[in-house]
């Protein structure tokens, strides 16, 4: 079986603001085929897009059962999947450790059962990488990805996912431009 590999990213001009504008965007690629998406959300946060890129690209998929990878700079997103926020959330009624209701949890919802629906591996991304300016220290931010990662990837490969998730966070602008 082929991977899908997606890759997201999320942005909010004014995040702090109560008047505001976000973005998502999505690139996924199953063997040659590959589908952009993007979209745009008034007086937002950053981290809903980040959620609603990946919820729109898993909703993209016309199929069960599938084997994905997902590529994101949110370390908001990546982090409650990779440890499993989402199961104490649960398990406590939607409530965090810190006593507080769960931030988000109308998407939080959306997105978990896609998780029953594929076998989902999440990775973790520097953001906004300028992969052709000299001052930009490529070979620190690979160890950071390692790091972050494990070593499944190679230098070429993490050139790649930095690509492609900087297409994705070109998408999300692209998201804010059409509200303007």
């Amino acid at each position: 079986m082929k991977t899908v590999n997606i890759y997201t990213d999320g942005a909010c001009s004014g995040n702090q603001n109560d008047e505001n504008l976000g973005g998502w965007g999505a690139v996924l690629e199953y063997g040659e085929h590959e589908k952009a998406l993007f979209g745009g959300e008034r007086n937002t946060t950053n981290n809903r897009m980040e959620m609603k890129a990946l919820i729109e690209a898993l909703a993209a998929l016309n199929r069960e059962g599938l084997r994905i990878r997902v590529f994101s700079d949110s370390a908001y997103l990546m982090n409650c999947f990779r440890e499993k926020w989402y199961e104490k959330w649960l398990r406590n009624n939607w409530i965090t450790s810190s006593k507080t209701p769960v931030e988000n949890r109308d998407l939080w919802e959306q997105l978990l059962p896609f998780l029953e629906k594929h076998t989902i591996v999440f990775y973790r991304v520097k953001g906004h990488v300028n992969l052709h300016s000299k001052s930009t220290n490529l070979d620190s931010i690979y160890k950071k990805f390692v790091e972050w990662n494990g070593p499944e990837f190679d230098y070429d490969d993490f050139l790649y996912v930095t690509e492609m998730n900087n297409r994705a966070d070109a998408l999300a602008n692209k998201g804010i431009q059409t509200l303007l």
